[in-house]
Parts: structure tokens; sequence; C-alpha cells
């Protein structure tokens, strides 16, 4: 299995579907990709933060005016309630509280330039790793500080 190709097809799916994420809509539109094979992908792959850093370090364009964004977002799992990250919090686009999985991301913006580029996340999973957002916000700003070592201003 091409794991890298894999990958850059479904995230370029992910992309470009602005109707249906799931894995049999990739593979009813796909002559490349079964549902089982996508989904074999998936449960063997880890998009692991350090590797959406790998693929994103060479277009960052640093800059000393640039600022870095936290953000916080529940991804929608209503139908999904017994997967293990699913749990009850509160959604802000929904403005109420829904089964979802919380992600925290780090994003830096280059002003100069008006781009951007989601350099970090976490999965919000206080029962599985004992952290709360503002640890997962505080551990994603150490890491741009001291291992990254991008330039901000705000």
């Amino acid at each position: 299995m091409n794991y890298s190709q894999h990958r850059l097809d479904y995230c370029q799916f992910l992309i470009s579907s602005q109707i249906n994420y799931t894995q049999t809509y990739l593979a009813d539109h796909s002559e490349d990709y079964s549902h089982d094979s996508m989904n074999r992908f998936l449960r063997l792959d880890k998009l692991r933060p350090r590797v959406l850093w790998e693929n994103v370090r060479e277009d960052v364009a640093p800059s000393e005016q640039a600022y870095i964004l936290f953000d916080d977002v529940v991804l929608d799992k209503r139908y999904s309630r017994e997967a293990r990250l699913v749990r009850r919090q509160w959604s802000g686009n929904e403005k109420r509280v829904i089964y979802g999985i919380g992600i925290v991301t780090c994003v830096y913006v280059n002003p100069e330039t008006e781009k951007f580029w989601v350099i970090d996340y976490r999965v919000y999973d206080p029962e599985g790793d004992d952290l709360n957002k503002l640890t997962h916000l505080s551990e994603m700003l150490d890491t741009v500080l001291y291992s990254k070592k991008l330039p901000f201003q705000t």
C-alpha cells in the first residue's frame, strides 16, 4: 500500500468535496479506491502533528510581524456516538451541545503575504490524556517557540 499516495489522494478528496466526506462517497467517485481499501488505510495511517509540520514547513513564510492563532473546533459526529473520541461538547457553530470530536489548532499567519498555515493541532480527549484545551494551547505555543522557532509578534 502506497501510504503517501493514499494520504495525498484522501487529503485532496477532503479539500475538494463540498457535499460528503465519507469513505463510501470517495469509493463511489473513484476508480482507484474502494471503501474497504480506504478504511484499511485510515485505520493504519497516523497523521500526527509532526507529519503535518513536515508537510507545511517548507511553505511557511516566516515574518517578524506574524501572529499565532489558536482555535478549537468540534467535528460534528452526532451519528457516531460509539466512536472512541466522540463526546458531548459545546459547538460554537451549532450554538448548542453536540456529540463531536474536539480539535485545538495552531495557525501561523503572515500579515505581509496575507497567507496562513495550520502548523499544529491536538485532539481534545480529556478522558484519554487528562489535558484541557488550555494545556494543549500551551504545549503548541512552546513548540512554536522552542522547536519550530517561528518568529511572531502577537
